[in-house]
């Protein structure tokens, strides 16, 4: 059967991830850890090999700029947050999702996100989409699960056209 919702949610997705997809496939390993500026926050390994993201807890003033290496860590921090959410399961502490490692095994794991993401958005049903958010962020009773899948589509494209902001730059100040 049908779901309006839904397929409009997911053609909302495939979208998004078609653009993303465009930047993805034109990304060089060294692409991911270019500072795009003198203040910036990317991931670096910690003495363990662990690639832990900058962080505040409070957002600095100015706020930093990311490099791609920063956005995909965040794009797969809010989203296998957001798929525990959806799947039932406890989603583990910001401090414990750590970067890949290098941007091929970055691809891989945004990837493998997109696939475990298509599978919660196939399953959902209006009941399931009219059901209140858990998700941390969205703390308003009135927020609901399509609220969210709504957002987390939204975070998505404003972060893919991060990533291609920074690609474009990238190729643009080299000599």
């Amino acid at each position: 059967m049908s779901n309006p919702r839904c397929e409009l949610l997911r053609w909302q997705f495939d979208m998004t991830w078609s653009l993303f997809d465009y930047h993805l496939e034109r990304l060089g390993p060294d692409d991911f850890l270019w500072e795009p500026a003198d203040l910036s926050w990317t991931v670096r390994p910690d003495p363990a090999g662990n690639w832990l993201p900058d962080w505040a807890e409070t957002e600095p003033d100015p706020v930093p700029v990311p490099t791609i290496g920063w956005v995909s860590w965040h794009i797969g921090w809010w989203w296998s947050t957001a798929i525990a959410h959806l799947r039932g399961r406890t989603p583990r502490e910001r401090t414990d999702v750590t970067w890949p490692g290098n941007g091929p095994e970055a691809v891989a794991w945004l990837q493998d996100l997109r696939t475990q993401w298509l599978a919660v958005l196939d399953e959902l049903t209006d009941v399931d989409l009219d059901a209140v958010s858990t998700l941390p962020w969205q703390t308003s009773p009135d927020n609901t699960i399509g609220h969210a899948v709504a957002w987390l589509n939204a975070e998505l494209m404003k972060n893919v056209a991060e990533i291609g902001q920074l690609r474009l730059l990238r190729a643009a100040s080299k000599p």
